[in-house]
């Protein structure tokens, strides 16, 4: 736990830096007058447990998806005050405070849902353990990853369940802010998509890349009239091979089509449309494709889709999909609506009362209850350190896991792609209803037992 005088003080700079830039101002301005105000009364030490919950799934949503945690864990290593991060802050604390802050290094636990785990109502999807001042300082990092990259997976999720197996390629990187864009290529992927267009999050992440060209390749080979598709087609075939996918749709999209098979032969990889109505475009498209012989060259269709569009297309014969405005905008991923709340001091049970912000009080676990056929029945949250008997013909699932022990992340965390499988795995145990586009309830109910009640 950090105190006054932090543990890792004496071995100032403490924990090898990480060579990454520092975290420590990604944060908000009242987390550090709290933490001044603690040191000066003597409660900056106190044990508490903070708690991170949704309390309840944006409208029409029947389960969210828990992403961002490997994201968090690399971030919290980097949380760190050096002389730049001081200076900026300095003038408005005391001496005590920046002393403190200098040689801040998180010392407590985290647990919490793995990647890729669903979460709904009151879920407790983190738990954080430690000094109060240690724990309220990581506030708005926690919320800023966890609510973006849940959002973006939760909305994922339905695009994946949506598009029924066919492939999904996230292309969101221009309609978003740049970091914004590798995380949400990260959270996509997680939760079932096949791709994405960015390749930061190639690099950091291992995602999959994909793309092949654009309206501008096309018009940048302009003939006499205005038009050239066929020199734009035989360059792209030239550089990239006949698996490439042209894009046809930048003039007349039936002449694209016919000059895309003349160019590459009807072994083409596939035609991209992205513009226009794309139902009656794609079935138009693929007879064309039959009747020149290229049943084997795909359709790719993209130009704001979401899951309810993808769902549309599904008896259409597109192949692949490219979504990127209505994944990574408000619109389509709304905030996954998580807080960060004290729950426990001194092991006593604290909660927030105000009307319709209320917290429940205590530390938790989370089970969840399946039948024995693996669909998920229930979700029950329990005292810290309590236990729910075993009913007939159902199963229990313990839900958290150690995620940092100490301060340090606890060794052999699941890769993303570890992490994706856990998703597809759990997808499974969604009864069918909850994997509905309609509204309605969330998939599965939440009970909680009380600290001090026995549960039944």
């Amino acid at each position: 736990m950090n105190s006054t005088t932090p543990p890792h003080a004496s071995d100032s700079p403490g924990r090898p830096s990480t060579g990454r830039p520092s975290t420590a101002l990604l944060t908000d301005k009242y987390e550090l007058t709290m933490i001044r105000a603690a040191l000066a009364d003597g409660t900056a030490d106190r044990p508490c447990v903070f708690e991170v919950f949704a309390r309840r799934l944006p409208a029409g949503r029947r389960y969210g998806v828990v992403a961002g945690i490997g994201r968090l864990i690399e971030r919290l290593a980097d949380f760190r005050f050096g002389d730049e991060e001081i200076a900026v802050v300095a003038e408005s604390l005391d001496k005590a405070t920046t002393d403190w802050l200098r040689a801040f290094r998180f010392t407590g636990d985290v647990d919490g849902y793995p990647e890729g785990e669903l979460f709904f109502p009151g879920s407790p999807v983190l738990s954080i353990r430690g000094g109060f001042a240690e724990c309220v300082v990581l506030e708005t990092l926690v919320l800023s990853v966890l609510n973006h990259d849940s959002a973006i997976a939760s909305a994922a999720a339905r695009m994946t369940t949506a598009a029924g197996g066919r492939p999904i390629i996230e292309m969101g990187s221009r309609r978003t802010h740049e970091e914004a864009a590798v995380a949400a290529a990260r959270a996509s992927y997680l939760t079932g998509f096949a791709s994405t267009s960015n390749i930061e999050a190639t690099r950091r992440h291992g995602v999959p890349s994909a793309g092949t060209s654009a309206h501008a390749f096309i018009l940048l080979h302009t003939g006499p009239d205005g038009t050239d598709e066929a020199s734009a087609f035989r360059s792209q075939v030239a550089t990239l091979g006949v698996d490439t996918t042209l894009l046809v749709d930048t003039y007349d999209i039936t002449r694209g089509v016919e000059t895309a098979i003349e160019v590459a032969g009807p072994e083409l990889g596939g035609v991209r449309i992205d513009s226009g109505d794309l139902g009656v475009l794609a079935s138009q498209v693929r007879g064309q494709l039959d009747a020149l012989g290229a049943h084997r060259t795909q359709i790719v269709v993209s130009g704001d889709l979401d899951e309810y569009a993808i769902a549309a297309l599904r008896a259409e014969p597109v192949d692949v999909y490219g979504v990127g405005t209505r994944l990574v905008t408000g619109s389509g991923a709304p905030t996954a609506g998580m807080v960060y709340k004290l729950v426990e001091v001194d092991g006593i049970p604290v909660a927030k009362r105000s009307a319709q912000k209320e917290s429940l009080p205590g530390a938790k676990r989370a089970v969840r209850v399946h039948r024995r056929s693996g669909t998920a029945v229930e979700e029950i949250l329990l005292p810290w350190n309590g236990t729910v008997p075993a009913e007939p013909g159902l199963n229990q699932r313990d839900l958290m896991v150690p995620l940092v022990r100490g301060g340090d992340p606890v060794p052999g965390l699941p890769s993303l792609d570890e992490s994706r499988a856990h998703h597809e795995a759990v997808m499974v145990t969604l009864p069918w209803a909850g994997l509905a586009l309609s509204q309605g309830d969330p998939a599965i109910s939440v009970r909680v037992v009380p600290p001090g009640t026995p549960p039944r």
